[in-house]
């Protein structure tokens, strides 16, 4: 019929209707799938040779979802109101056609691309274990605009709905099928389109559910006491995680409730009006520019030098089994590289392997893998202490203890057996690059790789580029990141990079304001309200007291033997002091909080330690504290060209440390307040707090310039 789908009408009247997007890895409904969709209705409701439809992929996923493209043009709320409302009139004549219509899904199915999907009589799912269905949208600060809050409900619960549709939840295959979001699993494609052809034949006038005359919700819709209870506490849980800074949270709750106990047509008219909220919110601009489009520009590859193939590592090194080490060893080898994984002993190296062990075991006990695939996984893990198993290797990763003199060494041993052409990469966190080059016989090919712990969830690897490491390096390095499925941010080297050294701006900002006789529960509660993942104290005791003091230490002692200055931060006494007093964090069961089985809580001893000032600060003013010193410190490292774009800023930001996410990123934060007004707070703070606060110059050369930070 056109470019983006194809249609092959049966002797039986049965209409198979294909997408393929055109120039497109995935179907995306857009004005090329949009147009011929409602033709394909159209010819559903009027031709009488055409008896019923089905709604197929030609791509490995069914269908992705909305334009972004055409989302993010949108300019007001009557706008998207009007859009919202297009698309929902489009389904609804799927529904209301009189004719059988089936989805015959396979891959993902998400957003728009489920919410059609609902729309249609009866959804059949290819059971190949590639299976997802959801309705994400609230990653982006947006609600479902086409149905899927009266939809889902409807079809699964609200409980489970509300839950799905506002953690943005990607369902398999097997809990579609469970829950009612779908009919029917089959075992390929071929058989997905026989038994959709036989249900259509077999039930010539179907109706939805929601249209029949008697429906009820499955467990009760707004009115009944079950719905009650659930929206008594739902609201209050949501703001305790949110604390109202994703409002499409809320919207999505009110949505499901309202539509509730309405008809449902007029709930579809109530779901517009919330998504027109939503897309026009902050927050959703926020999260689109950055989440889509800089995530994008960075994976395809905006940090990576232009004009050289591309490249796949087939054997990997790892030296060091530790966590992150065996955690790179996971990584690795889901992504069906062969992993030679070295330590000291064999005991040790072993003990690595068991990480993955441990991983797959709670895999296969959550179906989301088999037996068979777990000790595949596993097989492609050599654990060894014998430096010669390396031979082979095209990349060598060493994730060892955090000493010059311990990585020398591990890079002149794995250097002297692994091909000369072969990239020796470094994992380390604070340590510059071009230092630990020094030790390698090849320093062009010398760079590093900084995973984030846990291995296994962190999106992001920070890649290093040190003063000799060459283009080709930079390259395959980058290629092996997105051959893993993680996020490559790229940086210029120097002591803590990017996010090492602006992560610390937050946590150490925290123990001054300890130092200062803020209250710590004060503290604590205003790095959550600013929207990040953890308090600055708790999570200081994550990463260990003693590891952020050995770094200061050792940052003193370089910079001292360079003849440099060391500026020291007023949190750094804090360290110092819980450390002298055996305090060095959760690994001990002792730092700013004691732990125990039943949980954490702050140590009493904080009060006797850093008495509370009597005069204590607002929670508006912490907040400024805590965000204004993570976003001036990654404009200094924009300024001073350790970063190389204002996307990799953003979007290192949020997955590297988890800056507030609807904010955009450290430096689009910095945009959304607006250039001028952010230098003129950051001098409010430094004449308070110090000079940490000063506004870095970059950004008020462009506050005078009337700009902003964009790529």
């Amino acid at each position: 019929m056109t470019a983006d789908i194809s249609t092959v009408l049966g002797d039986d009247g049965i209409l198979i209707a294909t997408m393929d997007s055109a120039g497109r890895t995935m179907n995306i409904l857009n004005e090329g799938l949009a147009g011929p969709l409602a033709e394909i209705v159209g010819r559903l409701e009027s031709d009488p040779a055409v008896k019923g439809l089905i709604l197929s992929s030609a791509k490995k996923d069914f269908l992705a979802g909305a334009d972004m493209d055409r989302l993010w043009a949108i300019s007001s709320a009557q706008e998207a109101f009007d859009e919202s409302m297009q698309l929902k009139a489009f389904i609804r004549r799927i529904e209301l056609c009189g004719k059988p219509v089936v989805a015959a899904i396979h891959g993902m199915c998400l957003g728009g691309g489920l919410e059609i999907a609902m729309g249609c009589h009866w959804r059949i799912v290819v059971d190949d274990g590639k299976a997802r269905l959801g309705l994400p949208e609230v990653k982006l600060g947006l609600l479902p605009g086409g149905g899927g809050t009266v939809r889902m409900p409807r079809l699964v619960g609200m409980q489970q709905a509300l839950q799905w549709m506002a953690e943005g939840t990607e369902v398999r295959a097997a809990q579609a099928l469970a829950s009612g979001l779908v009919n029917q699993l089959v075992a390929s494609k071929e058989d997905a389109l026989l038994q959709a052809r036989a249900w259509c034949l077999n039930n010539p006038k179907p109706q939805q559910p929601w249209d029949a005359p008697k429906f009820r919700y499955p467990g009760g819709d707004s009115r009944t006491p079950a719905a009650a209870q659930l929206f008594s506490v739902a609201p209050s849980m949501a703001s305790s995680k949110s604390f109202g800074n994703y409002p499409a949270v809320t919207h999505i709750m009110s949505s499901v409730f309202e539509g509730g106990v309405v008809g449902f047509d007029a709930a579809l008219v109530i779901e517009s009006r919330y998504f027109a909220a939503c897309a026009i919110s902050p927050e959703s601009r926020n999260l689109i520019g950055t989440l889509w489009y800089q995530l994008a520009a960075i994976k395809k590859g905006q940090s990576r030098p232009a004009g050289l193939a591309t490249t796949k590592v087939s054997k990997l090194g790892v030296l060091g089994a530790g966590m992150m080490g065996a955690g790179i060893a996971y990584a690795a080898a889901k992504a069906g590289i062969e992993v030679v994984l070295l330590d000291s002993t064999q005991e040790a190296a072993e003990r690595g392997l068991a990480y993955s062990s441990n991983l797959l075991d709670k895999a296969v006990k959550k179906g989301h893998s088999t037996p068979d695939k777990r000790q595949a996984l596993l097989a492609l893990i050599t654990p060894t202490a014998d430096y010669a198993r390396l031979a082979g290797c095209e990349l060598v990763i060493e994730a060892v203890f955090e000493d010059r003199a311990v990585k020398a060494a591990v890079t002149q041993k794995a250097e002297a057996i692994i091909g000369v052409d072969a990239v020796f990469a470094s994992n380390t966190s604070t340590l510059p690059i071009s230092g630990l080059a020094q030790a390698s016989g090849r320093p062009a090919n010398f760079i590093g790789l900084h995973f984030f712990s846990p291995v296994d969830k962190m999106p992001l690897v920070e890649i290093i580029v040190g003063a000799q490491t060459s283009d080709q390096t930079l390259a395959r390095g980058f290629d092996f990141v997105l051959q893993i499925g993680k996020t490559p941010i790229v940086v210029n080297d120097s002591r803590g990079f990017y996010t090492s050294r602006v992560f610390a701006t937050y946590v150490l900002e925290g123990l001054a304001m300890l130092k200062e006789g803020v209250h710590p529960r004060s503290i604590e509660q205003a790095g959550l309200q600013a929207g990040m993942p953890m308090p600055p104290l708790a999570l200081q005791d994550e990463i260990s007291l003693s590891l952020a003091l050995h770094v200061a230490d050792q940052t003193r002692k370089d910079l001292a033997e360079a003849g440099q200055p060391y500026v020291g931060h007023p949190g750094e006494s804090v360290l110092r002091q819980l450390c002298a007093l055996g305090r060095i964090g959760k690994k001990a069961g002792r730092g700013f909080y004691d732990y125990a089985e039943d949980g954490k809580t702050l140590w009493a001893g904080l009060a006797e330690h850093y008495p509370l000032a009597a005069q204590q600060p607002g929670q508006p003013e912490l907040i400024d504290r805590l965000m204004f010193v993570q976003a001036n410190e990654a404009a200094r490292c924009l300024e001073e060209g350790v970063l190389r774009s204002v996307a990799d800023a953003n979007i290192g930001s949020i997955f590297g440390w988890g800056f507030a996410p609807f904010q955009g990123g450290a430096l689009h934060y910095i945009n959304t307040m607006g250039l001028a007004r952010f230098v003129e707070r950051s001098e409010q703070l430094a004449a308070a707090y110090g000079e940490r606060f000063k506004p870095a110059e970059l950004v008020r050369r462009k506050a005078e310039q009337g700009g902003s930070f964009s790529d």
